[in-house]
């Protein structure tokens, strides 16, 4: 029986040592075909592949670039296969080439190249995707060599290149506006009286030069010719069209709104998942076991204080709106809360709709699935019940014709509104773009791309911008090239801006580690989305050591009394405290906020939110809207700096128009 084992390990020990070195074999010299055929008057090889021929070495055999192969056989894009028929424009070459010598340059120029190690099945194709460079730049490096014949591990020169050369189409630059260059002896005196303007306008145009320096650039307004009027007519259309109505804002209080005295009843609906189901399974199977060779599965009780992962979150939101219940029912408040466990099936939503459950509640929070929140505005609305959406969206395309919607988290967009500005300020930097959409169909990622390019182009001529791109590759996928490929992106001579444009939490803890081994060699200052304050399980150092900027959606000052108070209470009450990232924050400031509202200022309140501002514990709602058909959308995010003296500081916010 121990020589069987013993033949059968041995046998696979032969099987995982072929599959290993296959690639090397794999490479073997390509044979053009002889075959031929003519097809609307071209004339092309017909390929069979043999095994371990690849696109490069067919290419080779046949004069063709790899690019030629691919768009005469779309499937080859995707890699080719034994026995695949390819089809290969004739080209006039010797049938009596002779194969090229393989040698390595015999100079190392680190400074001019990186060493790739050759990995098997890679191509030139392969490696001039990998690092933004074209397949003849490989070639050109590299003697020669004929990397078809190379063995694994191999060293292929790969040229460091000026990170994305070319012109990116944008946006056009606002032509109301030209750019006048500083030059020595130059003021804003002498420049505002070359265009005819006075200085109070130029330095108008231009808030961030106090004193111009040589080389500034500055905005000089364009005086244009009045256009002539051009005569509308209007025809008749059968199709009703709905306009969106103009926002009509009151005025905001100047201070926080006092929040005493308060009277009335109000009804509650609260929609959460809290998975009460999956709860009360209070056992698990335990398969971790070997006897023998064969799994033993054990059943095994789970402890008294487990809960199910995606219950925690929303317990904690529950808990915070039970303690925001209790303050304002000391303030006067009469205060009856219905919850509802709702996820992200429709059934029970739809049941208590129909059975009318929902139809006398004064506000809803919840619930928390985009399909499910438009079952329920879609019934509120008629109703007048406002409706808080109490954790993020992927998007507000939810608050299309929905008046009575409420986004408590700004959206992605608010982020890259006050991002993109932000990053304006460093117009003059090498601002480098980090993204993860490797096929490039992110809405998200393209508009983000176009604020900031827009803002730069408010600062600068289009061709002074210094805007590059670099898409995410993960270590895992490429080891270490990743971080010389990024380091291709960055400046020695002038600061590097870094924006990490995604919010999932691989890309960000990765990219992070690698700018922070490469910001010992280049300046950087980084900035990305309000998702990185939530990262964890990454070392904090990150953070403080690359001096990051970010917008949050939250900010607690510890020393304040209703904190303490708050804490404390939580502590008396569920016999724990709070993080810094709980929902129970957001569930307190939620309810606070609208009930308040509600009691103080009655169905104004949900027209115009503007006119309520109470102090709240972790956020201040700023409730704006696009139309008065719009539902609202929270606009406040933080801005805050993680300093180089392990430090969180919050910065001070600059007011638009000043």
């Amino acid at each position: 029986m121990m020589d069987f084992r013993k033949d059968i390990r041995d046998y696979l020990s032969v099987i995982f040592l072929c599959v290993l070195v296959s690639p090397v074999w794999s490479q073997v010299a390509v044979e053009r075909s002889k075959d031929k055929v003519i097809i609307s008057g071209t004339p092309y090889y017909v390929h069979i592949v043999k095994k371990g021929e690849t696109s490069y070495s067919i290419s080779k055999a046949y004069g063709v670039s790899v690019e030629e192969i691919n768009k005469e056989n779309p499937p080859a894009v995707y890699g080719i296969n034994e026995g695949q028929a390819l089809r290969i424009p004739v080209r006039k070459m010797s049938h009596n080439e002779p194969a090229k010598t393989v040698n390595t340059p015999s100079k190392r120029d680190e400074a001019k190249y990186i060493y790739h190690k050759l990995q098997p099945g890679e191509t030139v194709y392969h490696l001039s995707k990998m690092y933004g460079v074209s397949e003849n730049e490989i070639l050109t490096s590299n003697p020669g060599v004929d990397i078809s014949r190379l063995p694994v591990n191999a060293e292929i020169a790969v040229p460091r290149r000026e990170f994305m050369t070319e012109r990116q189409e944008f946006a056009v630059q606002d032509s109301d506006y030209i750019f006048h260059k500083v030059i020595k002896g130059e003021s804003l005196s002498s420049i505002a009286e070359k265009y005819g303007l006075s200085v109070r306008d130029l330095r108008k145009e231009n808030r961030n030069i106090r004193f111009p320096q040589v080389g500034d650039y500055l905005r000089i307004p364009v005086t244009k010719k009045p256009e002539e009027p051009v005569m509308i007519v209007q025809v008749p259309d059968s199709v009703k069209v709905v306009e969106d109505q103009p926002v009509i804002m009151l005025p905001r209080p100047s201070g926080f709104t006092p929040v005493r005295e308060l009277k009335g009843s109000y009804d509650l609906a609260l929609l959460l998942p809290f998975y009460l189901h999956e709860n009360a399974v209070r056992h698990d199977f335990d398969s971790s076991k070997m006897v023998k060779g064969r799994r033993i599965i054990k059943v095994v009780p789970r402890a008294d204080d487990w809960i199910y992962s995606s219950t925690v979150g929303f317990l904690e939101m529950y808990q915070g709106i039970l303690l925001a219940a209790d303050t304002l029912r000391s303030l006067g408040l009469d205060i009856n809360l219905h919850v509802y466990d709702i996820k992200a099936d429709t059934v029970e939503l739809t049941r208590l709709i129909k059975n009318g459950t929902l139809a006398g509640m004064d506000l809803i929070i919840g619930p928390v699935y985009s399909h499910n929140l438009e079952i329920m505005t879609a019934f509120a609305g008629p109703l007048g019940i406002p409706v808080v959406s109490p954790v993020p969206l992927f998007n507000n395309s939810a608050l299309a014709n929905n008046p009575n919607l409420f986004i408590a988290n700004a959206s992605l967009e608010v982020a890259q509104n006050l991002l993109s500005k932000k990053v304006g300020e460093y117009f003059d930097n090498n601002i480098v773009f980090i993204y993860a959409d490797s096929a490039g169909v992110d809405q998200d990622v393209r508009n983000f791309k176009e604020k900031i390019f827009s803002e730069l182009s408010n600062r600068l001529p289009y061709e002074e911008i210094k805007f590059k791109e670099f898409m995410f590759y993960s270590r895992s996928a490429y080891d270490n090239d990743s971080i010389n490929r990024l380091s291709h992106a960055l400046s020695r001579e002038i600061n590097n801006t870094i924006i990490i444009a995604s919010e999932e939490a691989p890309v960000i803890s990765e990219t992070l580690q690698e700018i922070h081994s490469l910001s010992k060699r280049f300046p950087v200052k980084v900035f990305g989305y309000p998702a990185m304050r939530m990262l964890e399980n990454l070392d904090p150092k990150y953070f403080f050591e690359l001096d990051i900027q970010m917008y949050s959606p939250f900010w607690i000052d510890y020393s304040r009394r209703d904190v303490r108070q708050f804490n404390a209470d939580y502590r008396q009450k569920f016999n724990t405290e709070p993080s810094e990232t709980s929902y129970s924050w957001l569930g307190y400031d939620i309810v606070y906020y609208f009930l308040s509202g509600l009691a103080l200022h009655g169905s104004d309140f949900v027209m115009h939110p503007e006119i309520h501002n109470p102090d709240l514990l972790h956020t201040q709602f700023d409730f704006q809207r696009k139309s008065m058909n719009d539902g609202f959308e929270n606009q406040k995010l933080y801005p805050v700096r993680y300093t180089k003296d392990y430090d969180v500081v919050l910065l001070p916010e600059v007011i638009p128009g000043q």
